[in-house]
Order: C-alpha cells, then structure tokens, then sequence
C-alpha cells in the first residue's frame, strides 16, 4: 500500500503511459474509419528510429518529432496502399508492416551507427514545467513536470475527439467504418476517407515512437518499442473505439509497467516474472471484454466503389 502512494510510481506511470496512448490514438482513428491497424508497433518504431536520427543531425529535438510524423505516415502510405486500394488483408499487411519496420530500423542502425550507437549528445524533447501545479505537494511530483509530448497529448486527444464526434469530417469518418455504402451513396469518398485515416494515424503513430527514443530517452535500439503498439490496440479495444477511454486504458497499462519497474526491488520473484506483468494485464484486460465490446461494423472489410 504504500508503494501506491509513492509519487515516483504514478508520474512513471504517466511516462510509460503516454507512448502507449498516441498509437492508441492512432488505433482508434484508422479502425473508426473500418482499417485494422494491427500496424502501430512499426510505425512507432520507425518514428522513434527518425526522431533519432533527425534530432542528432539537425540537433534540434523538434525537428525529430517532425520527421517521426512524416516517417510513420510514410509507412502508413504503404500500409493503406496496400490494405484500401489493393484490398489485401489487414491483418496480413499489418504484420508485414510491423516485420518491414523491424528489419529496416535494424539495418539502419547498423549501417548508419554501428556497435556505438546512437550520439550520447542527442539533444531531447524539453521538460515543461507548470507554473503552480509543480508546487502542490504530491500532485506537482506526478504530473506538475513532464517532457513535453506529454503534455502535448491531451490537446491532441480531445481535437481527435472533438472532430470524431462533433464535427460533419468525424460523422463521415465514422459513417466509412459503419456504413460505407451508404457513406458512398451520399457522396462520400470512402476510399479516400480511409486512406486518409490510416495516414493521419500513421503519424500520430510515430509520434508515439519518438516519445519513446527522445522523449523518455535519446537513443535508439533495435526493437525498442518492445511490443507498445500491440498494447496499444489492445488498449483500442478495451476503450471501445473512444479517445478518452483509449487514454484511460493506456494509463492502466502504463501504470502495470511502472508497478513491475517498482516491484523488482521489494519482491521476491524474479525480474524477468515481473516484467511479464504488462502483458499479463493486456491479456486479462482482452479476456473480460471478450462479447462486451462492439467494433465499428464494417472494421476489417474491403471496399469496392464500383460494385
């Protein structure tokens, strides 16, 4: 009980929680407009291999979450090429996708840094301080003083929000997932639309993978992402396809890595046990909403104009 009161273990919490919740964000995008975007974990990974890059040639940290937007997009572009015009499986392509990424920011590791790594010397995203809430005992320690990508989630999760369910583009966004005939019937340009959407995902996507490399640190390693962006669907799918609730699930599944970071000093069972935990949290999470949740109905579902 009193490892849940420390501070340090809810400001961690935040920490992990926030790359989690921009691939959940970009989860939730692609998938209302009817894409499966089991594709987040390479387009956080590729995100975080050109923030590095970028930040250390230009030093300049925002110019890194610059290029991690534009590399996840580009990946994207390939994605919803493949998966909207060509109508290949989602599924399949999105796991290309991920093996594509994986391959690619590992041979680019290599061949650009070597067995040195990444430039000690590369320059981070800034650390945001707000004035008085950083002085208000235990809450100022949580959340008064974060990296910036933090605090640049929450405008960015409530536009989506607003825009998926208070504006005419989210009511078409969501009509392309549900009902694309109809959408089509009425003039809408679905294929557009979703491609669209897996763009502007991919993207937000990468943004995930540059909090990860300059955000919570400055370097990258091959695979870093370790599996973020398979939590975060799951976190799509435990928030039942909203932003606010995608945030909330990511926060949870954060909250489970930071217990497992903390636990490994005050517990008897062993690290490799306890870091395990996250995962285990996805699993039980999934397994409690197996029949609860409703997807968008046409999810998954290829498209044909002319048919």
């Amino acid at each position: 009980m009193s490892l849940l009161l420390e501070p340090s273990l809810w400001s961690t919490t935040v920490v992990l929680g926030i790359p989690i919740a921009y691939a959940a964000l970009a989860g939730v995008l692609s998938e209302r407009a009817g894409v499966v975007n089991i594709a987040l974990e390479g387009k956080m990974l590729v995100g975080a291999f050109a923030g590095v890059a970028a930040a250390a040639v230009t030093h300049n940290p925002w110019l890194g979450v610059l290029a991690a937007f534009v590399a996840g997009a580009a990946l994207a572009a390939l994605f919803g090429w493949a998966t909207v015009y060509l109508r290949a499986d989602h599924i399949i392509a999105g796991m290309a996708i991920n093996l594509l990424a994986l391959g690619l920011t590992g041979f680019l590791f290599e061949i650009v840094y070597g067995p040195l790594g990444t430039p000690s010397n590369t320059p981070t995203v800034p650390i945001w301080t707000v004035p008085g809430l950083s002085e208000i005992p235990w809450f100022g320690e949580v959340l008064g003083r974060h990296q910036a990508l933090v605090f640049l989630f929450v405008p960015l999760a409530l536009a989506i929000g607003w825009m998926l369910f208070r504006t005419p583009l989210g009511l078409r966004w969501r009509a392309v997932g549900e009902f694309p005939r109809a959408a089509d019937a009425a003039g809408v340009g679905v294929l557009r639309l979703k491609f669209g959407a897996v763009l502007l995902a991919g993207g937000i996507a990468g943004l995930g993978g540059a909090d990860v490399s300059i955000g919570i640190l400055n370097a990258f390693s091959p695979n870093m992402t370790a599996g973020r962006g398979y939590i975060a669907l799951a976190a799509v799918i435990f928030s039942g396809w909203r932003p606010g609730r995608a945030f909330g699930a990511a926060l949870l599944f954060g909250f489970a890595t930071a217990l497992s970071y903390q636990l490994q000093g005050a517990s008897p069972f062993p690290k490799n046990l306890l870091l395990m935990l996250p995962y285990v949290v996805t699993l039980l999470a999934l397994a409690g909403l197996v029949g609860r949740t409703s997807p968008p109905a046409a999810i998954g579902e290829h498209y044909d104009p002319g048919r």
